[in-house]
């Protein structure tokens, strides 16, 4: 069972979860007959390929180097970061690369036709989450894997509500994955209750608020 958690807590890595939630709503079929700018299904395939590349490479690849290049010059001890104090540099570097991977995208976008506004409100859900996250973690060692996975339903969630037709499965998935996830973190005694709690929280109420009401 021990393994099983771990093996959970590295599949949904708090770095990639925002990219399965690009692939939901990617690969599952919404407003099948109605006219949504919004919808992310009908995108053509290679921007697709695109998008999740570029989140890939700023969200997972880039800050992924980052830690383990803080564990080799034991600025952190591992890559799981235990301990409270040890998460205040990579924090700031994943508000960076946030930040980074939300103004490419709006660069990206001048002089070309706008791509759906979830695509840029996810990295600025990141930005704002870390910026907040910054100071909680003087406080409290909130649960980062737990505050990925309510990136993940908050998401999805503020995705269907900006939809006339689509598929519950997708927030089923979701919320299934948060369930592992934050069983995982308390199995492993990585957090308690409470800092699991409040990082889901928090990261589906800022995900979900920034997604549902951002415009262009």
């Amino acid at each position: 069972m021990q393994n099983i958690a771990q093996a959970i807590s590295w599949v949904f890595n708090p770095l990639i979860m925002p990219v399965y939630g690009l692939l939901l709503v990617m690969y599952i079929p919404s407003d099948h007959l109605t006219y949504n700018p919004y919808c992310m299904y009908y995108l053509p395939v290679e921007n697709k390929m695109s998008i999740i590349y570029i989140f890939l490479l700023f969200g997972f690849a880039a800050p992924g180097l980052s830690f383990y290049l803080l564990q080799r010059r034991n600025i952190i001890q591992s890559i799981e970061m235990d301990s409270r104090k040890e998460r205040m540099i990579p924090i700031i570097i994943m508000f960076a690369y946030c930040l980074m991977l939300y103004l490419l995208l709006l660069y990206l976008s001048k002089g070309s036709t706008l791509l759906p506004k979830y695509i840029y409100a996810l990295p600025l859900s990141g930005v704002l989450l870390t910026f907040v996250f910054f100071f909680l973690n003087k406080w409290k060692k909130i649960s980062i894997h737990a505050a990925a996975s309510g990136i993940l339903v908050g998401f999805v969630l503020a995705y269907i509500l900006g939809h006339v037709e689509f598929e519950l499965i997708m927030l089923a998935i979701a919320i299934v994955i948060s369930g592992l996830v934050m069983s995982a973190r308390l199995f492993l005694e990585k957090h308690t209750l409470t800092e699991t709690i409040i990082g889901w929280v928090i990261g589906v109420f800022i995900t979900f608020s920034v997604n549902y009401f951002y415009f262009y």
